[in-house]
């Protein structure tokens, strides 16, 4: 799974999820990012470095296992895959948006 394919399955689950009004990145290292801006309506999904609320930092594999729901988020955080800066909250709103 590329950045591309995330960024735009990222887009189609935004746009449908309810509004969570802020502002998160997620953070694959030296294979991009994409940053979600859902204080705007509708939200802007982009892969620009950009300040967050909430960063949630993995590797594209994990990321995609997570999406796929062959890797449990919580497990992948408590295992050291998956580190979260800013609100636990927000990481767990998204982490709901993600498996719909």
């Amino acid at each position: 799974m590329t950045l591309e394919t995330i960024t735009q399955k990222i887009q189609n689950k935004i746009l449908s999820a309810p509004p969570i009004n802020a502002k998160v990145k997620l953070d694959f290292g030296d294979e991009g990012c994409i940053h979600v801006d859902a204080t705007q309506t509708p939200p802007v999904v982009s892969n620009n470095d950009a300040e967050a609320d909430t960063t949630l930092a993995c590797t594209i594999d994990t990321f995609k296992n997570i999406v796929e729901g062959t890797q449990d988020p919580t497990m992948a955080y408590m295992m050291g895959k998956l580190k979260i800066q800013g609100s636990m909250g927000l990481a767990m709103k998204l982490n709901a948006i993600l498996e719909d």
